[in-house]
């Protein structure tokens, strides 16, 4: 794993769609069981005036996510970011996403455990 969390993840929730392919994507790197996995889409569902509902997904790391160390390594952007058809996931060192955090306010920043 690159130097000891020195590297994140940036999501940027306003732009999630929902598809889940960020979830697709961890399990099929790592041949995880199905309900285990890296990242867990959840979904959000808020009441709003007239009956109408509004929904909310928020792709969310889990204590499993390891930021697919043996592709950072090479190179490579973790299976998340790269399949994340609305492009709201960054995946780059903690001071670059830090400055980017600070222009929206439905971003977060996530650092793994070391």
């Amino acid at each position: 794993m690159p130097e000891k969390c020195e590297y994140g993840l940036l999501i940027d929730y306003e732009y999630c769609t929902g598809c889940y392919a960020c979830q697709v994507a961890c399990a099929q790197e790592y041949k995880w069981p199905a309900g285990m996995g890296g990242i867990r889409v959840i979904e959000v569902e808020q009441k709003l005036p007239n009956d109408r509902a509004y929904l909310t997904y928020l792709p969310f790391p889990t204590e499993l996510c390891i930021l697919c160390a043996p592709r950072t390594r090479q190179g490579l952007e973790p299976a998340c970011v790269k399949h994340c058809m609305a492009s709201c996931m960054k995946y780059g060192k903690i001071e670059d996403l830090a400055r980017e955090l600070s222009k929206k306010p439905r971003m977060v920043l996530w650092v793994p455990r070391s």
